[in-house]
């Protein structure tokens, strides 16, 4: 067997470090970290939110430039209804909901499956739903450089259903857009889109 990459070790550090927090955590609130049903829960928590958090480690715009395609495409493009989960910043609770993208071309498209992996560099790790919008349309437009970029959020946020208000059918709408997509009608055709169901 092949020793650890320093990558690997790394990896291994940081479970390590993370599983001794969330076992003093779970301590800290009355539990018995060494019964049987918590023995392995610190470690198990410790990767699972290296995974939920894992787009720290990934380069959005790399992603896209390794798709981009030269084409004489100037209509409007969407992906819409790609499922996003992340984790809100203020209470470390979920927040997950659907995106819809669309980008209008200028000389060059990317590879569709690209704007959903867009979508996850941003929503894998700690976030606001504003932030979140203007992340994934500001990565679209610095790189594609297109003639527009719209992106629309609808998430519903755990932090409001399970605390606070404890709202069960709240739903939040961001949106952001550029270039052509803040002409009024280049912005209804997207939003019509988006809400039509032509599959």
């Amino acid at each position: 067997m092949q020793p650890n990459t320093l990558l690997d070790q790394q990896a291994d550090t940081t479970t390590e470090s993370l599983s001794d927090h969330y076992a003093e955590i779970i301590t800290g609130l009355g539990e018995d970290v060494q019964r049987d049903g918590l023995l392995k829960t610190p470690v198990r928590a410790a990767k699972a939110m290296q995974f939920f958090t894992q787009g720290y480690g990934m380069d959005a715009e790399n992603i896209l430039r390794s798709a981009m395609f030269a084409e004489d495409y100037s209509e409007m493009v969407i992906v819409k209804d790609i499922e996003l989960y992340s984790l809100c910043e203020h209470h470390l609770l979920p927040f997950f909901g659907k995106a819809h993208v669309a980008y209008i071309p200028d000389g060059y498209i990317v590879g569709l499956s690209k704007i959903p992996r867009v979508i996850e560099v941003f929503s894998r790790r700690l976030q606001v739903q504003e932030r979140l919008t203007d992340e994934i349309l500001q990565s679209l437009q610095k790189t594609l450089n297109p003639l527009g970029v719209a992106v629309v959020i609808e998430a519903q946020h755990m932090c409001m259903m399970m605390r606070g208000v404890q709202k069960q059918s709240s739903v939040t709408t961001t949106s952001a857009f550029t270039g052509a997509f803040k002409s009024e009608r280049t912005r209804n055709e997207f939003l019509k889109l988006i809400t039509s169901n032509l599959h």
